[in-house]
């Protein structure tokens, strides 16, 4: 059986899912492709282990998208005050407040904002193929041919990879990626807590990683450690009162006893350069085109802004123009690169900058963190961009 669409999106993740929900009203044919079968809930008492910090922008596309209104606003929490301490010495504090914001992100579990998407995107004409995964991807002159293991045949103008970050449809494209290995472990957790967060992140740079408590609903934190592998592994493998006190401990106590709430995760952190987000008839979004240290947060934003950019190039393309052809893709890749490279500079920079021990340079970063501290203007500068 054989279909013809204009965009076929392989990966059903977080970013393909708003993507072909952005087109969803563009006129154009949309299908999309996932082997993994959707996303359960958990059960109403437990909470999901990997959440994500919505910028306010994000959070404005995926209303626009009709999935931010289907999240249980019980579920949800604001950031309002974040505080970053590189030492003992040195303090930043950014607060939605100052900035003239209501607030700086949202905490959100990702298995609540995944079928949040997809049942926004099922009310559309979409046509959606899971689980299905494809056998072969042949790029021609003016298609695309996606075989599919369900004996589906897929031709579109273009495809689009959201398939995460060991795409297989940037390697089918022959476009080339280069990795940087962390050797770190991003350890993610969930304990209720003794004294009320008040809507506060924070974070502590360390020697041997980054520290962040992020708030959930009530006396509840969510915890995201990167750290080094070695120290890692020992932290998954303590008893449940054994690593709060640990937590409690490296977090200097600052939302009091913790106690954890569900076994704790961990997943590998590396960087990722891709060469180039398009080619003709193919392109990258989200985690397919840039990897990131989590010790921002600003993954899932960078996938989100990917996802509404390229909507928006798509449907200002002009009724007689190919979706797949280069040119117009770049548009999507020059209007992208920025703001990845940006992220990607920044966070790959802090993280070797405050796991360095160098005594010179540890006081001239603290000596940085003071002085940003100090520039209320320049902090707003950062705030507004964030939130973007």
């Amino acid at each position: 059986m054989r279909y013809t669409h204009d965009v076929v999106i392989v990966g059903a993740g977080l970013v393909g899912l708003s993507l072909a929900r952005a087109l969803a009203n563009s006129g154009l044919s949309l299908a999309l492709v996932e082997p993994q079968r959707q996303v359960a809930l958990p059960p109403e008492e437990s909470w999901d282990s990997r959440i994500y910090a919505v910028s306010p922008g994000c959070a404005s596309f995926l209303e626009n998208c009709g999935a931010w209104q289907r999240l249980p606003q019980g579920r949800l929490a604001r950031i309002e005050t974040m505080r970053v301490y590189g030492g003992d010495t040195a303090r930043l504090e950014f607060t939605a407040y100052d900035a003239g914001l209501r607030e700086l992100a949202f905490i959100v579990e990702s298995r609540q904002l995944q079928r949040a998407l997809w049942d926004a995107m099922h009310e559309q004409d979409i046509q959606v193929h899971c689980p299905a995964s494809w056998t072969a991807l042949e790029f021609h002159a003016d298609r695309v041919l996606v075989q599919l293991d369900n004996g589906v045949e897929l031709a579109a103008r273009l495809v689009v990879g959201a398939d995460g970050s060991e795409s297989r449809v940037r390697a089918k494209a022959g476009i080339t990626v280069t990795p940087a290995e962390y050797r770190q472990l991003g350890i993610v957790a969930n304990f209720s807590c003794e004294k009320p967060h008040r809507g506060t992140a924070f974070q502590w740079f360390m020697p041997d990683g980054v520290l962040a408590l992020l708030p959930l609903p009530d006396n509840r934190v969510s915890m995201v450690w990167s750290i080094d592998q070695e120290r890692g592994t020992n932290l998954l493998a303590l008893p449940a009162d054994d690593l709060a006190a640990e937590v409690e401990s490296a977090s200097r106590g600052a939302v009091g006893g913790l106690r954890l709430m569900a076994p704790a995760a961990a997943f590998p952190l590396k960087l990722q350069h891709v060469a180039q987000f398009t080619k003709q008839r193919v392109a990258l979004a989200g985690d397919a085109a840039h990897n990131v240290h989590p010790l921002a947060g600003q993954g899932v934003n960078l996938g989100f802004r990917d996802a509404r950019v390229l909507a928006g190039v798509l449907m200002e393309r002009g009724p007689q123009r190919d979706c797949g052809d280069h040119a117009l893709l770049r548009r999507y890749e020059r209007a992208r690169k920025e703001d990845v490279t940006a992220t990607q500079l920044t966070t790959d920079g802090l993280q070797k900058l405050f796991s360095s021990e160098a005594v010179l340079l540890t006081r001239a970063r603290n000596l940085g963190l003071n002085l940003v501290n100090s520039q209320p203007l320049l902090k707003n500068l950062l705030v507004h961009h964030a939130a973007a």
